[in-house]
């Protein structure tokens, strides 16, 4: 369909292709693009996309039919020459066209952002190093006896909004009643712990209490002992980022603290007055961070492939349901992309635990 395809590798992880697509190709596409300009077109005695072809050709300068053609011809073209010509491209591509005219080829420069080449460190090497690297959890008296403390104080406090429901309309942090003191604490009995769950007794809660807090502290350290993993395999791995990526990134931490400030209360613009600084301040602010999450992303990409680690598509299916139930209003391709992704990323964390986990 198309020839004489030229690429040229541009900076920032981008490339222009620039080639042509043959006259007769162009006029394939004729009938289509008077369709689709149909469908807006409201003559006299027709309804609005009900006027026949002749009549739309007839009333349409050629140039716009022309740029109609133009549009679906490189629709259709453009997933060809990435798929021939293996390019991995990411982002919306920007399209130029540089010749159009009757008759003739059209001519066209696309620019878009590809996934660089990643030359990624040893990351197998990296995740054994870390055998036997997670400490032996144990589960103090001071521990348990700090957080059953802690629960009978979030008991007490819900038993004085039961008694008081006005305080419980107070603003968050602000409440009618003054600080909770321990002669305020229900007692710890039988009867107390059967109310909070499926507890025998007292030392059935705290038993299972201390299983829980042990489950707590050796995921904690297991995440800390992924985040040694994917640092050290990130520290020996070296690509280009494509600014489309850190972009991305700055966005999303963009929005994240945005969605923290609204949380407690307050505009987002008028913590940025607060600041004196705009949301392109911020960002800037976070390009550190975002270029470490971008580089994050490729490295754990890299490692899918390599490694063939793919979401399942049951998995996806059902994590996007529960997605779209909390979030009604989310786009459901966004969604997809982001479970999928998560599911990806968690499939690469695991395998590198496992190998750090073997015998």
């Amino acid at each position: 369909m198309q020839h004489k395809i030229k690429i040229t590798k541009l900076d920032k992880g981008q490339i222009e292709i620039e080639g042509s697509i043959e006259s007769a190709i162009l006029e394939s596409h004729r009938a289509k693009a008077i369709e689709l300009i149909g469908r807006d077109i409201e003559l006299p005695g027709f309804r609005k996309g009900k006027v026949p072809a002749d009549m739309v050709e007839k009333n349409v300068s050629p140039l716009a039919i022309y740029e109609e053609m133009a549009t679906l011809a490189l629709n259709e073209a453009y997933p060809q020459i990435l798929e021939k010509n293996k390019i991995d491209a990411i982002g919306r591509p920007e399209i130029n066209i540089t010749k159009l005219a009757p008759g003739n080829d059209l001519e066209f420069k696309i620019k878009t952002a590809v996934l660089p080449e990643i030359q990624i460190g040893d990351y197998k090497k990296v995740a054994k190093a870390e055998k036997d690297s997670l400490p032996e959890v144990t589960v103090s008296e001071e521990e348990i006896e700090k957080t059953t403390k802690e629960i009978l104080k979030m008991r007490a406090h819900q038993k004085l909004h039961e008694d008081d429901p006005d305080s419980a309309k107070a603003s968050p942090g602000k409440h009618s009643h003054g600080e909770i003191k321990d002669e305020d604490l229900p007692a710890l009995d039988d009867e107390f712990v059967k109310s909070m769950g499926n507890f025998a007794d007292v030392a059935d809660f705290k038993t299972k209490l201390k299983e829980n807090i042990k489950l707590e502290k050796t995921n904690m350290e297991r995440e800390k002992r992924r985040l040694r993993i994917i640092e050290g395999v990130m520290a020996q791995s070296e690509a280009e980022i494509p600014e489309i990526l850190v972009d991305a990134e700055m966005t999303k931490l963009l929005y994240r603290m945005q969605a923290d400030v609204e949380q407690m209360g307050v505009k987002f613009e008028d913590y940025l007055k607060h600041l004196n600084k705009t949301e392109e301040d911020m960002k800037k602010e976070f390009r550190g961070d975002a270029e470490k999450r971008a580089k994050l992303e490729l490295v754990l990409d890299a490692i899918a492939k390599a490694e063939k680690l793919v979401a399942e598509e049951k998995d996806i299916e059902a994590e996007v349901q529960k997605l779209m139930d909390m979030y009604k209003d989310a786009d459901p391709e966004r969604a997809r992309m982001y479970v999928s992704g998560m599911i990806q990323n968690e499939k690469v964390f695991r395998f590198l635990e496992d190998l750090a986990d073997e015998k």
